[in-house]
């Protein structure tokens, strides 16, 4: 018996040199065979390293008190601490319930209307039409919320707003100072970032869509399915793949706020912080107030490893749901 183990174990050795011998084997097999792939691949993976993954390194900012006169390098590290002064603040539960409520919401509303949107104008019969009005709502994701926020002010405003000035007479309402009234903007911030983003959406969604085989629909008009029929059995089933991936994007950034809705729309009111503070304005505030960059820094990190996490985790799920339609 004795005997037996050293010749056990010199026999598995070499098996597993010949493993490796095959895989490194492949490898240079493949790169021989496809070299000009990865020759084209290459700049992108040359930026991508440059702008992803060097920057990486600033991470440890959130670990350290930065002392501009010493460096990043050379600042005294303090483990946790900005962490903890993040999560000690008598707002934490506020701004990280807002963060995560409104963005569930955009998640929602994004992928509700604009897969409804998208399956309207894929069912108009004039193309024109339907170009048009996919144009025209595509029209206001390239505004800059700075745009935005005095388009929302023109509606809104106390003295000269057209709700104010024109709505609420009509309705017997007394005029609303929006502006000091945090109750309302848990509407109104879902409804401007819908209007300004579901162009976008929509027309992900509808280029879904137009990929999808005409015969599918030709066999169930044989068989008898109506409009609505169609598009519970076919359309959306097969663009499926494409509404879980865009939900898990929008996962991976649920702890992450939209700065300038939140900052530049509501005015940075702070008669509105109860309902409309995030994360993001928080960190700005506080760093505009103390100039503390590692505390920002580490509300960053938070921000990314949670998502990442959420990401995989959602995605595990999709996975035992639904292995075909996982993002990996």
């Amino acid at each position: 018996m004795m005997n037996d183990t050293p010749n056990t174990a010199a026999q598995a050795a070499p098996r597993h040199t010949a493993k490796r011998t095959r895989v490194k084997s492949t490898f240079l097999w493949t790169v021989r065979k496809y070299w000009i792939f990865y020759v084209m691949m290459a700049p992108a993976a040359l930026l991508l390293i440059i702008n992803n993954y060097i920057p990486m390194a600033g991470v440890l900012i959130a670990f350290k008190n930065v002392n501009y006169t010493k460096g990043i390098w050379a600042s005294p590290w303090i483990g946790f601490d900005n962490f903890k002064y993040l999560f000690s603040s008598d707002v934490a539960w506020s701004i990280t319930r807002n963060t995560i409520s409104y963005n569930l919401v955009f998640i929602v509303l994004n992928l509700v209307i604009a897969v409804a949107m998208a399956i309207m104008f894929n069912e108009m019969r004039s193309k024109f039409l339907a170009k048009f009005h996919q144009s025209t709502m595509f029209l206001p994701f390239f505004l800059s919320m700075v745009c935005v926020a005095y388009l929302v002010y023109a509606f809104l405003g106390a003295e000269h707003g057209f709700v104010n000035t024109v709505l609420l007479p009509k309705l017997g309402i007394q005029p609303i100072d929006w502006y000091t009234e945090p109750k309302y903007w848990t509407v109104i911030l879902p409804i401007v970032n819908t209007w300004k983003n579901l162009g976008y959406y929509t027309v992900i969604y509808m280029a879904a869509i137009i990929g999808i085989d005409h015969e599918y629909y030709e066999a169930a008009l044989i068989d008898g399915a109506n409009k609505w029929q169609q598009v519970k059995r076919i359309t959306i089933p097969l663009i499926m793949p494409v509404m879980i991936t865009m939900t898990l994007l929008q996962v991976g950034r649920i702890f992450y706020a939209d700065f300038g809705l939140f900052f530049q729309v509501t005015k940075n009111a702070g008669a509105l912080f109860p309902t409309t503070q995030v994360i993001d304005t928080y960190v700005y505030q506080t760093f505009l107030t103390m100039g503390d960059i590692g505390m920002s820094s580490a509300a960053g990190l938070y921000q990314a490893v949670v998502g990442f996490l959420l990401v995989l985790v959602t995605n595990l799920f999709v996975r035992k749901v639904s292995k075909e339609n996982a993002l990996f």
